[in-house]
């Protein structure tokens, strides 16, 4: 293919390097992955073939301009079929995934490419180099190391038989996991069944029916996490049991798209290979190389908070119970009543009713004058949405972001609907990653997903719809901000139980006072939202703490359960092993189940947080301690803005994250604040 007719053979000519999503079609991805191979491996040789001593210039500079014609194709590509899948791309990324795998292989495993840089470790204290630099070398070294790279031949053969097969397993959970959540999508006749819904939560079931051509009915999509966020407003007890039935029935009905077969030959090659690294388990390889070190270290932490949080979650139960008891019917509270129940316990208690905010939460105004007012706020950026600019999809939506001094800073893409292309859950990923080595500016892309109603119809957020929108800016942030002379630390590039921190951080500014009166405003009368029912909230923040910590913690621990066994181990049953470990933590309450189950757990088994996704509460340490200094030190001002962003953001992957909070915070991080925020604090 000419090089004039593959748009990803040469860098975009759009601004900000801006991928030509008009001029891709399908038959460019996979010549460009051909040739992205090629280049890499030809660059790669040519570094190791050089007869002279290595040095910083001749091995990691060059190791960092390599690649860059793969870069440009993964990062469109992977972006597609996470969030407007097709065939095509399910069958291309399910043939790529392990080639992928085997072409990372290639690099981290070859010898000579490993000898030069170890050299250059050795000597690092002698080359005479900037902090980023020397870093560099030390994070390739630490990396190449734990990769295999010092293996013996055929150890290397084994792991990239194990990497290989991996990358084509994890692949295949997420497509059974999409294909099992679309086809157990809950079908309702009227709009009698879904009493409690809201005009705009009603258009988008309805919507969702259209879509597939069930005009006249309602269609519940099914959300990532075990929990439907209607679960609280569905007044039917029948109808909410529906919905968590077919929740939980993912990846386990057998068929096609049964995930436990997957779920125990993944942890099954994730321990060998484990082994075949130095190490006992895969969770004591991934906390190798994060800021927790090791699986004893997030065991003392997660089992230090599983007790009162389990405690809490049992005395929550007890007042949901009460209320069941007044609205009749079993005595028993269920896992689809929780929600329900704690909405009325917290309107007795606190008269704050989650559901009656939503009117106040317009998609269009907590965009502009909530979400980009904060930034603006805290950090002088502004926001401009560039129509001319064609996204991916055509609900994608491309903004360019300023500094305060009208410099360039990138583009912001949001996606914010749901559609059954998407992958379930909300995240943040580049399309084009800054780099000062490269020459690269800034695209980052933040997908959601929220239902979309008809048309004509406005988009009503829920409570925690908005306050996901605050978390993945947060990530957004950090990629936008992130100056960094080498490829390797752009944007979001840390370690993985760090990443989470800044976009914890960001959630604070949802309910600030300059914020929240700033966009909380009635869609149909004006009126802003009541102060008086925004302190009840603030007074009701540690309510139902007790549910959503459990259940975070059931998750993160089923994680490091699954990622503890050893490679002599034998599981033979998901459902069993999954019983086992819950009650070995005491968090094994049926009303109170895991945010994820093995079979639709996509963070661990598909997503990248094996073994990590503990790093959610080991950045919210961090995150609740932060929020104490902004509290400290006047609260939304430029002067903390900036010291948070130059401080932290700006600062990417190219510095030691605890060492860079260090900087930001005087001292290290605390848990006190965390441990009172979730009301742990005895």
């Amino acid at each position: 293919m000419a090089d004039s007719s593959n748009p990803f053979f040469s860098p975009s000519t759009l601004p900000y390097q801006l991928p030509p999503f008009a001029d891709i079609r399908d038959e460019h991805y996979r010549p460009a992955f051909e040739r992205g191979f090629a280049e890499q491996l030809a660059e790669v040789e040519a570094i190791t073939a050089n007869p002279e001593a290595p040095t910083f210039e001749n091995t990691m500079i060059a190791l960092e301009r390599s690649g860059q014609t793969l870069q440009r194709v993964a990062e469109v590509f992977f972006n597609k079929s996470s969030s407007d899948s097709t065939d095509f791309t399910n069958a291309l990324e399910e043939e790529m995934a392990p080639r992928l795998a085997a072409h990372q292989d290639a690099i981290r495993l070859n010898p000579d490419l490993y000898r030069r840089i170890d050299d250059l470790y050795g000597r690092r204290d002698e080359l005479g180099l900037d902090a980023e630099s020397r870093y560099l070398i030390e994070r390739y070294r630490t990396e190449f190391t734990l990769a295999g790279a010092g293996l013996s031949d055929d150890d290397k053969a084994r792991l990239r038989e194990y990497n290989q097969r991996l990358s084509t397993l994890t692949t295949r959970f997420e497509k059974n996991l999409l294909a099992d959540t679309n086809e157990l999508a809950v079908v309702f006749d009227s709009a009698e069944e879904l009493a409690g819904l809201g005009p705009g939560e009603l258009s988008a079931a309805a919507e969702a029916a259209r879509e597939r051509g069930l005009d006249g009915k309602y269609v519940v999509t099914l959300v990532l996490p075990t929990g439907h966020p209607w679960l609280a407003t569905l007044t039917d007890r029948s109808v909410r049991e529906r919905i968590m039935t077919a929740s939980r029935a993912r990846g386990i009905r057998g068929g096609d798209n049964d995930n436990r077969p997957l779920v125990l030959e993944i942890t099954r090659l994730r321990a060998e290979r484990a082994r075949l690294l130095g190490f006992d388990t895969h969770a004591a390889f991934v906390t190798a190389d994060e800021t927790a070190r090791t699986p004893q270290a997030v065991a003392d932490m997660l089992g230090r908070l599983a007790p009162p949080a389990a405690r809490n979650a049992r005395a929550e139960q007890a007042d949901l119970s009460e209320q069941l008891d007044t609205a009749g019917g079993s005595a028993t509270v269920e896992a689809w009543d929780w929600a329900y129940l704690a909405g009325k316990v917290r309107a007795a208690k606190y008269d704050v009713d989650l559901a009656a905010m939503r009117p106040y939460f317009e998609a269009e105004r907590v965009l502009r004058d909530g979400v980009f007012y904060a930034a603006t706020r805290l950090y002088g950026i502004t926001f401009e949405e560039r129509t001319d600019l064609v996204a991916y999809h055509p609900e994608a939506r491309v903004f360019e972001v300023r500094n305060e001094d009208g410099s360039a800073l990138g583009l912001y893409i949001l996606d914010l609907y749901t559609r059954d292309s998407k992958r379930g859950g909300a995240w943040m990923n580049p399309l084009v990653a800054q780099s000062d080595l490269l020459g690269t500016p800034t695209v980052v892309v933040n997908n959601l997903n929220v239902p979309k109603p008809a048309p004509g119809s406005p988009t009503l957020l829920t409570y925690d719809e908005t306050n996901t929108l605050f978390h993945e800016f947060g990530h957004a942030l950090h990629g936008l901000f992130a100056r960094v002379t080498y490829p390797k630390f752009a944007g979001t590039n840390v370690f993985r139980d760090f990443v989470e921190f800044p976009s914890q951080v960001n959630e604070m500014w949802m309910l600030w006072p300059e914020i929240v009166e700033h966009y909380a405003v009635h869609h149909e009368t004006g009126e802003r939202m009541p102060q008086e029912l925004i302190d009840r909230l603030h007074a009701s923040e540690s309510f139902n703490e007790g549910f959503a910590t459990s259940e975070y913690l059931a998750a993160a621990l089923l994680d490091q359960a699954w990622h503890s066994i050893t490679a002599d181990d034998t599981v033979a049953d998901v459902a069993a092993f999954e019983a086992d470990a819950l009650a070995a933590v005491g968090l094994d309450n049926p009303a109170v189940p895991p945010r994820y189950a093995s079979t639709y757990f996509a963070h661990t088994f598909s997503g990248g947080y094996d073994a990590g996704y503990y790093s959610y509460i080991w950045s919210e340490v961090l995150d609740a301690d932060t929020v104490e200094w902004f509290k400290e030190n006047g609260g939304l001002t430029r002067e903390n803005g900036d010291r948070f962003r130059r401080r932290l953001l700006g600062v990417g992957g190219a510095k030691d994250p605890l060492e860079a909070y260090r900087d930001f915070r005087g001292r290290d991080a605390v848990i006190e604040p965390l441990l009172k925020r979730r009301g742990l604090d005895g």
